[in-house]
């Protein structure tokens, strides 16, 4: 049977009281949408549909051509918003999923078994509902006692009876696609909201003796809709929560998850240990036996096995297998370590190349360069790469030595198995195995200084009287 998703993306948002469109709000680090389109796709739906109305350009803009778009224009209730998809899917057999898309606690898990259920009752509809304590708020799910389901009502539709009902209707459905858009002709806007309720399809499918479910999920955390922000922490609560247990589950020690921030898409390997206060977001892969933190921020970062990382910040840069890097590093766009290098405590790199074996142990700005391997840069050695206009590469090549506080001026070259003088500043390339001295020679002045003092003293004594 084919399956087939609408994801309903079309409202404001007012009660976030953002410029951001409400379904664009992140959850760890991806957006509201984004957990739902993926949700669908998981469970191969074969076409994915996605409402949009305010802010539908940047909807689009993030989803790209992962969904195909309808417009609502106006909007004028759930079951008005499905029914623009009616173009597109209309004349289509199969399941649909409806799913809004600010709930992105829902799991793949859920939807196959709201489907499973589906389709062994032969259902027309299947209502994802979930029981709550205090449903307030929430469409009742409203049932006969031999349980089957009669109706949805809204809360601000609900009788005092109806009103104390705690199974609640989730937002999240599947329908056999061609009754559903034949029920949606027969929905009218005659209730308090003067919406067209996309809920009111059940009660068509039951006057017409269609079978209509519901599956109970156990999960409360797949009941929330963000509507507000105090909506948006709880969910991204919830999904913290999901995500630190999956990878503890696959083999991953996290010391503390209450203080460890990983995103949706991050991957990790087995026997990888995470310190706290440590946040891991994007598209960040991480290898096996790995240790990461305390206090570490990665983002869009590839680390190969054996890494350790800490005290320290990441930004899309890459370390090879059995790199160390910190505390207190810096590794900017474009920084790519090979393996078994050493990048030491206030150390910046950025859009630079180190290959295996290299170390820059402290101290040191590395920008703009390509550096060979088994290569030593000294405490407080900067490659000049920056002239107020333009960006310019500096080249160290294998086996060469960079003493400490030395300035490579780019663009320069120092070559294999070269030594750089401690103290130099470097503005013409260097051989292979050449030594390169730029610096002043030393000159000792006897006696001076007593000289330096006593000006220095007099120079104060003045400006005391």
């Amino acid at each position: 049977m084919k399956r087939l998703a609408i994801v309903l993306a079309a409202g404001q948002g007012k009660r976030m009281k953002s410029k951001l469109y409400k379904v664009l709000h992140p959850v760890c680090g991806k957006p509201m949408v984004g957990h739902v389109l993926d949700t669908v796709k998981k469970v191969n739906c074969e076409r994915s549909i996605v409402v949009v109305g305010h802010g539908a350009e940047a909807v689009q803009s993030y989803l790209g051509t992962s969904a195909e778009y309808v417009l609502q224009a106006q909007q004028l209730g759930t079951g008005h918003a499905v029914k623009q998809a009616k173009e597109l899917l209309g004349s289509e057999e199969g399941t649909t999923i409806v799913i809004c898309g600010d709930t992105p606690l829902v799991t793949p898990e859920t939807l196959e078994e709201l489907m499973k259920l589906h389709q062994s009752k032969g259902a027309a509809a299947t209502v994802l509902s979930a029981v709550m304590d205090n449903p307030k708020g929430y469409g009742r799910v409203i049932r006969r006692e031999d349980g089957a389901v009669v109706q949805i009502v809204e809360q601000k539709d609900c009788t005092p009876e109806q009103d104390a009902v705690k199974e609640i209707n989730t937002g999240t459905y599947c329908f056999d696609n061609a009754k559903l858009f034949a029920a949606l002709e027969k929905v009218t806007n005659n209730n308090a909201q003067q919406e067209y309720y996309l809920t009111d399809v059940i009660g068509i499918f039951v006057q017409e003796g269609e079978v209509v479910s519901a599956y109970v999920t156990d999960d409360h955390a797949e009941s929330i809709g963000v509507n507000d922000r105090v909506a948006l922490s709880e969910a991204e609560g919830f999904m913290r929560q999901r995500i630190v247990k999956k990878h503890m589950l696959n083999g991953v020690t996290i010391i503390d998850p209450s203080s460890t921030y990983i995103g949706a898409d991050v991957v990790i390997g087995s026997d990888t240990v995470i310190y706290p206060g440590t946040t891991i977001s994007g598209n960040t892969i991480i290898g096996e036996q790995c240790v990461i933190g305390p206090s570490t921020e990665i983002a869009d970062s590839n680390l190969q096995d054996g890494v350790t990382i800490k005290h320290s910040v990441l930004h899309q840069a890459e370390a090879g297998s059995g790199t160390t890097v910190g505390p207190f590093a810096y590794l900017r766009p474009g920084t790519k370590l090979g393996q078994k290098v050493k990048v030491g405590d206030f150390v910046e790199i950025k859009n630079a190349s180190l290959d295996d074996g290299s170390k820059v142990s402290h101290l040191s700005y590395i920008g703009d360069a390509k550096v060979g391997k088994n290569v030593n840069i000294g405490c407080g050695a900067i490659t000049v790469n920056y002239d107020g206009y333009n960006k310019s590469i500096t080249e160290i090549e294998d086996d060469a030595f960079i003493g400490s506080n030395v300035n490579l001026i780019a663009p320069v070259k120092v070559g294999k198995g070269a030594y750089v003088v401690a103290g130099s500043t470097i503005t013409q390339s260097v051989s292979d195995n050449d030594l390169a001295i730029a610096r002043q020679r030393q000159e000792n002045k006897s006696g001076y200084a007593e000289k330096i003092r006593a000006r220095a003293q007099a120079k104060k004594q003045r400006e005391q009287d």
